[in-house]
């Protein structure tokens, strides 16, 4: 699967895309994405790979708090006490599409990409990342530095390599 990136594809996420490719279809796994503040990203770098209909099931772009309730099933009332841009709801999402579309592998993204929208407890730049594999989700929260796009293009690096990290520890 070696091939040139996208122009638009960051050059420090497609061997990622790549890795994850080869690591989904050695086990006959798909994958689903959720993602909020990253708009599609991943889903989009994942199927700019030739032959992703292999091993990329569906993407959901969950960017409105009504969005995350009605396509992946999280709980009004953990957007409500916690946030959307949470360790519960990151959980619920990863969870939820998963189930939705019917797959054993999923990650989801959450956070607070810029300029506004931030606070003195979740700052500009925190992400919440969660990751389904076999049925068992993993959450982690980053912050990154930069403008949108910097937050962005980290939040998509930090989401791939986080999956990969956990289908290798899955076996």
């Amino acid at each position: 699967m070696a091939c040139a990136p996208p122009l638009w594809v960051p050059d420090a996420v497609w061997p990622g895309v790549q890795a994850l490719a080869a690591a989904l279809l050695a086990r006959g796994w798909r994958l689903a994405t959720a993602e909020s503040c990253t708009g599609g990203l991943v889903a989009a770098c994942c199927t700019a790979l030739a032959g992703s209909s292999d091993w990329f099931e569906r993407g959901y772009v969950t960017y409105a708090n009504a969005a995350k309730v009605a396509e992946l099933g999280v709980d009004a009332a953990l957007i409500a006490t916690h946030g959307a841009v949470s360790e519960p709801v990151a959980r619920a999402m990863a969870h939820g599409a998963a189930a939705a579309a019917g797959v054993p592998v999923s990650l989801a993204i959450t956070g607070i990409a810029g300029p506004s929208g931030g606070s003195a407890a979740k700052p500009v730049g925190t992400v919440w990342f969660g990751w389904c594999v076999a049925g068992r989700v993993e959450t982690q929260c980053q912050r990154f530095a930069g403008d949108r796009a910097a937050v962005r293009a980290a939040a998509v690096e930090h989401a791939l390599a986080g999956l990969l990290q956990r289908l290798a520890a899955a076996g």
